[in-house]
């Protein structure tokens, strides 16, 4: 009887088996043959040698033989890149950029709308993109008057996407690392253009019954917007931002970067104070959340409202960390050394509003601006020290950097307050938001001063650069 290693594996098959049994079943004869010897006469011979010359191989000799040109394998013809069209992909990628933007909007308006019994596809996709309008910074006209205070984290979700836009447009008409400033233009306006055609028809559906938009106002807002994000884009896209910042001073370069990076810290540390000032009020802003008696819906609302405007909040704590403050309303001052303000929208993000001046506390604080400009200038040193000269970088460069660093500070905080400030109606908070030109002033003379001061230290007292090898590179 065959063992199952005799079957096939998983056969089923009689015949199969069948077969596999008859063969094992058979007995093994040995077969007997005799082996028989072949004998080889060969007579043994010897090869005679005869005598051949020796030839010397020289590079003489190798050289005075003729040279046969071998020819090279054919090589497949060589098929340029395929490339888009300059208008094809730029429609493609704002049109995805403003997708990405205005679908989140239009979703958690029309789940809150749906939630309280309000729902309607048309209501909220009319009410997405009056949301989306104002975060590009486009004023909608309401029966309580202008409602203009952009909510920045929208605002900020915008520029990147058309940042990307700039970035894939560069990569599908094959500008990509040209290095070119015409190819870098040409994708920063035709992005623009498409973009600011995107803004006045989304203005004429929004323009109706209850809600005022202008499209002049609508075009030229998304046409800035434009132009900053998918300029980033191309920059980066092109490398026209590495042949740029070739052809700029040392000193401009270093005080631009500089600049930003105070700026920076300026935020973060904003960021900081605010987040800690609603943690403190988290009991005054969880009764603030349940006064508003809307259910679940309404509550995650007004929370997730207090999260976009987030952004707005970091920038107005800057401006209140050097010393200028801000307005919630006509005549009203929160600063340092000032709290005057009327009765607020109550809302979860005003918790972590100040009680009153604060005092001694307050000079400590008017102490962060300074000490964000002076690390600014301690890591502008230790990045020149980089070049690898033992002597340190020069000192023109140096200060240089520090103080060019004040204006690019300044300029960078007052655009940033003057996107953040706005209007909620034509009443008392018709003036919401800091003072650019007061918080931009401020800026230039602290992070100036103190960033030159932080990398004249460092040049100073400061580590050592060290000098590179001769196979080292920068």
């Amino acid at each position: 009887m065959p063992t199952p290693a005799d079957r096939s594996d998983g056969s089923d098959d009689p015949f199969a088996v069948a077969e596999a049994a008859q063969v094992a079943a058979r007995e093994t004869v040995p077969v007997e043959r005799p082996t028989e010897a072949v004998a080889v006469d060969r007579a043994t011979e010897a090869v005679q040698v005869e005598d051949r010359p020796t030839v010397l191989v020289d590079d003489q000799v190798l050289g005075d033989r003729p040279t046969v040109k071998v020819p090279g394998q054919r090589r497949p013809p060589v098929r340029p890149a395929r490339r888009a069209p300059l208008p094809v992909a730029a429609a493609f990628a704002t049109l995805w950029a403003a997708a990405v933007c205005y679908l989140p909007v239009a979703a958690v308006i029309g789940l809150a709308r749906t939630l309280e019994g309000q729902g309607g596809l048309g209501g909220a996709a009319h009410a997405g993109l009056a949301g989306w309008l104002l975060g590009n910074g486009v004023p909608i006209g309401t029966s309580l008057g202008p409602l203009g205070l952009p909510p920045l984290l929208l605002t900020m979700l915008i520029v990147w996407r058309l940042n990307r836009a700039g970035l894939h447009v560069t990569r599908a008409i094959g500008a990509r690392r040209s290095g070119k400033i015409g190819d870098t233009l040409l994708v920063t306006f035709a992005i623009a253009l498409m973009y600011s055609l995107l803004g006045s028809v989304a203005a004429l559906a929004v323009d109706g019954k209850g809600t005022e938009v202008a499209p002049a106002r609508a075009a030229i807002n998304f046409f800035v917007l434009g132009l900053i994000g998918a300029l980033a884009g191309a920059l980066r896209g092109t490398d026209a931002l590495s042949v740029l910042a070739r052809h700029t001073p040392g000193p401009l370069r270093a005080g631009l970067r500089t600049g930003a990076m105070g700026a920076l810290f300026i935020l973060a540390a904003g960021a900081a104070v605010t987040g800690l000032s609603v943690a403190i009020g988290g009991g005054q802003a969880a009764d603030t959340i349940s006064a508003y008696r809307t259910g679940v819906a309404g509550q995650a609302g007004i929370t997730l409202l207090s999260l976009s405007y987030g952004a707005n909040a970091a920038v107005w704590a800057a401006a209140y960390l050097l010393g200028p403050g801000f307005a919630l309303g006509t005549g009203s001052a929160i600063r340092l050394t000032e709290v005057t303000a009327g009765p607020l929208p109550t809302l979860p993000l005003l918790a972590g509003l100040p009680d009153g001046p604060m005092g001694a506390a307050g000079a400590a604080l008017l102490a962060v601006p300074v000490l964000a400009g002076l690390a600014a200038g301690w890591l502008l040193t230790l990045r020149l020290n980089r070049a690898g000269d033992k002597d340190g970088p020069p000192w023109s460069l140096v200060i240089g950097g520090g103080l060019l660093a004040g204006p690019a500070a300044g300029l960078l905080l007052g655009l940033l307050c003057r996107a953040s400030s706005g209007s909620l109606g034509d009443g008392r908070l018709a003036t919401i938001g800091p003072d650019p030109w007061q918080v931009g002033l401020i800026a230039t003379v602290v992070i100036g001063v103190s960033a030159a001061i932080g990398a004249a230290a460092a040049r100073t007292f400061g580590p050592r650069p060290k000098a590179l090898g001769p196979g080292e590179r920068r």
